[in-house]
C-alpha cells in the first residue's frame, strides 16, 4: 500500500487515441455521509467496470476509493480477520430535514483533508472525474465531492454515474452541478456512445464481456475482492431495485470469471465476496465449476463470504457441501418474512426452507455462521410479524438480523411507501434513509431500537 498522497495512474496498452492523446480519468468512489454505515467487503463494483472498460478502450484511469484506507500512513479502523470492519468516521452536522431526527450524522471514510491534498498534487491532472454514487440518500457525500473536485479543478468536466443517478435521475439533474449524468450501466452502448462524444472522441469499441470486467488491480493491497458472476435478477420483489438497475438477468462464463479471480490469488488476496444477487440461479453456468476447482485448490486459506442474501430454495445438500469445502465462511439468507402464506414474493416456502437449513447444517456449516434476513419497516407492517420472523429464526438456532427497508423510487412498492411514510421521499432522497424508519409507525426512536435489539440478542 502506498504512502499519502500517491494516486497511480495505469496506461492502457492500447492506442486509440494517437492523434488527441489517451485521455487520463479519474474514478473517485466518495465518502458515505449517514448516521451508520460498516464495511461489509464494500467495493464499488459499477464504477471498477467503468474503469475497466475504459481502460481497455484506451484512457488512462486511476482510482480514489474514499472507502478505502488507500495510503498506508492514514489512521485507519483495524478489519477483522476476513477483512470487513468499521470504517473511519467523522461526525457532521445533519442536513436540516434529519433535525427531528436522534441520531448523529457522520462522514464516513478517508479524511477530507488528506483526500483534498491527494487531489491537489495529482499529476497530471484528469481530462474527466468519473464519480460513482451508491445509496440514493448519501448524495450529499457526492455533492461534497464535487464542490471539492470544483475547488480544485475548476473546468475539469465531471461525469456523475452510479444507483442515485440512475434512480434519482431528476434529483440529480436538479442539482446542476455535473456535466454529464449517466443513468444506467456505461456498458450500455447508447451510454457508452454519450460519454465519449462528451469527451470529444470517436467512440472506441465497446470491449467483450462488458459487465463483468472489474478493475480490481487498482487496490494495491486488498484484503478482500469481490466475486461477480451474474448481473440482475430473475426475481420481481416489489421492495427491490434490482430490475430498476440490470432489467434481466444474465450471468459470466467460468472461463472468463477464472481468469479475473485467478489475478487476485495471485497477488495473495484469501477473502472474496459474492456480489450477485442470485448466486445460486443456474449454478452450472460459473458457480459450480468454481466452487469444485477452489474446493480442490483450497488448503484453508480462502474463505468465501455471502453478505447478499442467497436464495435458500436452491440449497441442495451437494451444493451446500460444495460451499463447505469451498471456503464459504459468512453465509447470509434471505427469509424475509416467517408468515409463508402472505409473503411480497414467491420466492420461498416452509418447506424450502426447511429443506435448506437442513442442507447447511448437514454440509458442517455451525449456528454462527448462518444468518437470516428479516424485513423491518415496511409499509403497513405488522410488529407482530417481525416478532414472529425472530423467534422463528431463533428456534433454528441461527442469527435473525433486520433488514430495515428501504424507499426506491421506480420499485413497486414506493407509491405504496410514499402513502405510508410522512416524509416526501419522492421529492427528497434524504427521506429514503432506511436509518430513519421512514415507514415505521413514529419513525426512529431509541426505545424502539432497544426493544428491537433485546428481541434480536433473545432477550
Amino acid at each position: 500500500m502506498p504512502k499519502w498522497p500517491k494516486i497511480t495512474w495505469t496506461s492502457s496498452p492500447l492506442d486509440h487515441f494517437a492523434q488527441d492523446g489517451q485521455p487520463y480519468i479519474l474514478g473517485i468512489n466518495p465518502w458515505i455521509y449517514d448516521f451508520a454505515a460498516y464495511n461489509f467487503w464494500s467495493r464499488p463494483a459499477g464504477l471498477l467496470v467503468c474503469l475497466d472498460l475504459l481502460r481497455q478502450a484506451g484512457a488512462n484511469i486511476a482510482l480514489l476509493d474514499c472507502l478505502d484506507q488507500t495510503w498506508s500512513d492514514i489512521v485507519w479502523p483495524n478489519p477483522l480477520p476476513y477483512g470487513q470492519g468499521h470504517y473511519l468516521k467523522t461526525p457532521i452536522p445533519k442536513p436540516r430535514c434529519y433535525a427531528d431526527i436522534p441520531r448523529n450524522y457522520s462522514r464516513y471514510g478517508l479524511p477530507f483533508e488528506a483526500v483534498k491534498g491527494a487531489l491537489q498534487r495529482l499529476q497530471p491532472k484528469p481530462d474527466c472525474v468519473v464519480l460513482g454514487s451508491i445509496m440514493t440518500y448519501w448524495y450529499p457525500g457526492v455533492m461534497a465531492m464535487v464542490y471539492l473536485i470544483r475547488e480544485i479543478w475548476p473546468k475539469v468536466p465531471i461525469v456523475l454515474g452510479g444507483i442515485y443517478a440512475t434512480l434519482c435521475n431528476d434529483h440529480a439533474r436538479g442539482q446542476n452541478l455535473v456535466d454529464l449524468i449517466i443513468q444506467g450501466p456505461l456498458e450500455n452502448p447508447r451510454n457508452w456512445e454519450k460519454f465519449w462524444q462528451f469527451l470529444g472522441h470517436t467512440p472506441p469499441i465497446l470491449p467483450e464481456n462488458n459487465s463483468f470486467v472489474l478493475a480490481r488491480d487498482l487496490y494495491p493491497a486488498p484484503k478482500y475482492s469481490m466475486i461477480l458472476g451474474s448481473r440482475g435478477c430473475p426475481f420481481s420483489c416489489p421492495y427491490c431495485a434490482n430490475k430498476c438497475l440490470y432489467p434481466h438477468f444474465f450471468q459470466d462464463s467460468f472461463d472468463h470469471l477464472w481468469d479475473n479471480l485467478e489475478d487476485e490469488l495471485r497477488r495473495g488476496v484469501q477473502n472474496f465476496a459474492f456480489y450477485d444477487d442470485a448466486a445460486l440461479i443456474r449454478p452450472q453456468t460459473w458457480l459450480l465449476p468454481l466452487l469444485k476447482l477452489l474446493a480442490q485448490r483450497n488448503k484453508n486459506s480462502i474463505t468465501l463470504h455471502a453478505p447478499n442474501a442467497l436464495h435458500i430454495r436452491y440449497l441442495s445438500t451437494d451444493l451446500a457441501r460444495l460451499l463447505k469445502k469451498a471456503g464459504l465462511k459468512t453465509v447470509r439468507l434471505g427469509l424475509e418474512t416467517a408468515d409463508f402464506h402472505n409473503r411480497n414474493d414467491q420466492k420461498l416456502t416452509y418447506e424450502e426452507w426447511q429443506y435448506g437449513l437442513r442442507a447447511l447444517y448437514q454440509a458442517g456449516f455451525q449456528p454462527d455462521q448462518i444468518g437470516a434476513y428479516i424485513l423491518f419497516g415496511l409499509p403497513e407492517q405488522d410488529k407482530t410479524e417481525i416478532e414472529q420472523a425472530i423467534s422463528f429464526v431463533q428456534k433454528w438456532g441461527i442469527r435473525p438480523h433486520l433488514a430495515e427497508y428501504t424507499p426506491i423510487p421506480g420499485t413497486q412498492l414506493f407509491p405504496v411507501a410514499e402513502k405510508s411514510s410522512p416524509y416526501p421521499l419522492q421529492q427528497e432522497p434524504l427521506y429514503q434513509n432506511n436509518s430513519i424508519w421512514p415507514c415505521y409507525p413514529g419513525g426512529f426512536s431509541w426505545l424502539e431500537h432497544r426493544k428491537w435489539r433485546a428481541l434480536l440478542k433473545g432477550n
